[in-house]
Order: C-alpha cells, then sequence, then structure tokens
C-alpha cells in the first residue's frame, strides 16, 4: 500500500523502516533454504560453492545426487516409511482432532479451558520428553519399534493442529443452521454430514495438512519409538550426516522443501476458500 499524499515525514521514516525490518527477518529465514537449493545440484561432493558454480559454467552443475536419491534403495524405503505412517497417523488425529474440536465448540461443555489446554499440550511439552515418556509408555504395552507405535505417536503430535484449525472455523459457525435441520427433521448424522462438515471442511483439511507435515518431518520420536524397519526420511537423513555426508541429503532435503511449499499453498488456498463460505473478504 503506497503512502498517502498527507503523510508526514516520521510517517515516511517509519514506512520504509517497517519494510526493511521485514525484508531482513524474510531473508534471515529463507537463507539458508536459499543456499541449500543450489547446492543440491553440485556436480561435485562438497557442501560449498564451486567456482564453475559461481561462474554459472554448465559443468559444474549436475543432477546426480537426485539419480542417487531415486535410485537408492534405503532412500526409497524411507520414502514409503514416511508417506505410510504421515498419511496413517494424519487419518487418525483428523478424525480424534475433528471430534474434540467439535466438542469443545458446544457451550455446554464443562471445563473448556482445562480440557484445551490439555489437548493441545503436545505442542508445548518439548518434544524430548514426550519422546521419552512415549517410549517408557510403548516398551510396557509392547508396541515400541512397531508401525503401529509410530503412528500413535505421530497422530498425539499432530491432533492439537487439527483442534486448533477446526475449532477456529467453528468460530464463525452459525449454529442456527444444525437448528433449522433438526426442525425440518433431520436426524445429528445426516445434519453433520450434510451441513456442519462441508462448511468446516476447509479447516478440516487445513488441520490434516499440518498434521501430515508435522508427521513427515518429525524426528525425535522417530529416534525414540521407531525401529529399524520403521526408519523415515528425517531418520535416514540424520544418519546420513552422521555416518556419510553426502550431498544427497540436500537433494533429499530440496524435495521435502518443494512438498512443503506446495502443502502450505494449499492451506493458504483452503483459508481463502474458507473466508468466503464465511462471507469474509480474503485477506
Amino acid at each position: 500500500m503506497a503512502l498517502p499524499s498527507y503523510a508526514t515525514t516520521g510517517d515516511k521514516i517509519w514506512y520504509y523502516t517497517f519494510r526493511v525490518i521485514c525484508f531482513a527477518i524474510f531473508f534471515f529465514l529463507l537463507a539458508p533454504i536459499l543456499v541449500m537449493i543450489p547446492l543440491s545440484f553440485n556436480a561435485q561432493p562438497f557442501f560449498s560453492f564451486t567456482r564453475e558454480m559461481m561462474t554459472l559454467n554448465p559443468d559444474g552443475y549436475s543432477l546426480r545426487w537426485y539419480q542417487d536419491f531415486l535410485g537408492s534403495d534405503s532412500w526409497m524405503r524411507s520414502i514409503r516409511n514416511s508417506f505410510i505412517i504421515g498419511i496413517a497417523a494424519t487419518v487418525l488425529a483428523t478424525t480424534l482432532g475433528t471430534l474434540a474440536a467439535l466438542g469443545l465448540s458446544r457451550s455446554e461443555m464443562p471445563f473448556k479451558g482445562a480440557i484445551m489446554a490439555i489437548m493441545i499440550s503436545p505442542m508445548i511439552v518439548p518434544l524430548i520428553i514426550s519422546a521419552a515418556g512415549m517410549f517408557f509408555f510403548f516398551s510396557q504395552i509392547g508396541i515400541s519399534g512397531t508401525y503401529l507405535g509410530v503412528v500413535l505417536a505421530h497422530a498425539a503430535l499432530g491432533t492439537p493442529f487439527v483442534i486448533i484449525t477446526v475449532t477456529a472455523t467453528l468460530v464463525g459457525f452459525d449454529q442456527s443452521l444444525i437448528r433449522a435441520a433438526a426442525s425440518l427433521g433431520a436426524s445429528p448424522t445426516r445434519t453433520f454430514f450434510k451441513i456442519t462438515m462441508p462448511l468446516i471442511l476447509p479447516g478440516v483439511i487445513s488441520g490434516a495438512l499440518f498434521a501430515f507435515i508435522t508427521s513427515f518431518d518429525e524426528i525425535v520420536i522417530v529416534l525414540f519409538v521407531a525401529g529399524p524397519e520403521q526408519r523415515t526420511i528425517p531418520r535416514e537423513m540424520w544418519s546420513g550426516i552422521r555416518e556419510d555426508i553426502s550431498p544427497t541429503i540436500l537433494a533429499v532435503a530440496s524435495v521435502m522443501v518443494a512438498l512443503s511449499v506446495l502443502l502450505l499453498v494449499v492451506i493458504e488456498l483452503l483459508r481463502r476458500r474458507s473466508e468466503r463460505l464465511r462471507g469474509l473478504t480474503p485477506g
């Protein structure tokens, strides 16, 4: 937005200072990513820019690390595990989180503040503490080192994101629609699937995407709970950094960044759609 004609000198100084501060913050956050992506195309096995890359010589660039990534059995197995665990955890977290949000949105729900604090506690408690607790608990019941244990652990981390996004969507929900459906003879189940669910669907999908990203990028819980057969992409990257430093890790990280950006774009589109459904102007 341009400065108005009546802006004072102080307003002009703050206008440009604010934009410089915002640019500095974005640069600080994005610089590591912007450096990592071109390095993944390095023709040499280095984590630094070569002379050929700096001079834009085509010989300095290569897809060899992406070929190593796609041609490796261990990396392909970790991709498969990440998607299997991520999708299963997302389905479970979305189901539980949506049901919890619907319950917490009801005015007659007692102790809503305390229950909400407990529900979102996995977002607040340090991951190392959650991971240690899950490890000891899952070991006692015999699911540590299994796919079920990893899925349950990731679902516990993703559920708070679903609760928050669906609860935010329900804030603008018109409860009179439910009463109108009931007065016309619709059952609670039919009312939920025909009225409530379509209106809160953008929030549900947004929460599901956040839950999937949380599962897909998680490493601490995997180090504690997962076994050798449940190695995910972050776990494989961790092992690669410790055992065999290779630019293949940069190629994998670049792919994960592209996937995260794609999911964030989808989330933003869903947010705008949700605002349009509620009669708000997307912004």
